[in-house]
């Protein structure tokens, strides 16, 4: 089909069954995953869940842990171990 044209959607608004009518809603993060976020949308007016989306990313890559050296013992003491 070619180029994709639009990245991810965001809802502004969601029917909320409680009000019976469409509202602004907000976005609450629930989990932080290996794959992802999974955030849950949330009626402003009445704080009703509305429904979940997952939001993918990319794989971090690991940095290398850079051990720390131990700074040598002035002299005339030894390290006990």
């Amino acid at each position: 089909m070619g180029q994709q044209q639009f990245g991810s959607f965001t809802a502004s608004e969601l029917y909320c069954p409680k009000c019976k009518i469409a509202q602004p809603v907000r976005e609450h993060l629930l989990l932080v995953l290996p794959s992802g976020e999974l955030y849950e949308f949330l009626c402003r007016q009445c704080g009703t869940s509305l429904g979940k989306r997952t939001v993918t990313a990319p794989p971090v890559a690991k940095a290398p842990v850079a051990r720390a050296k131990r700074p040598a013992p002035p002299p005339g003491r030894r390290l006990l171990r």
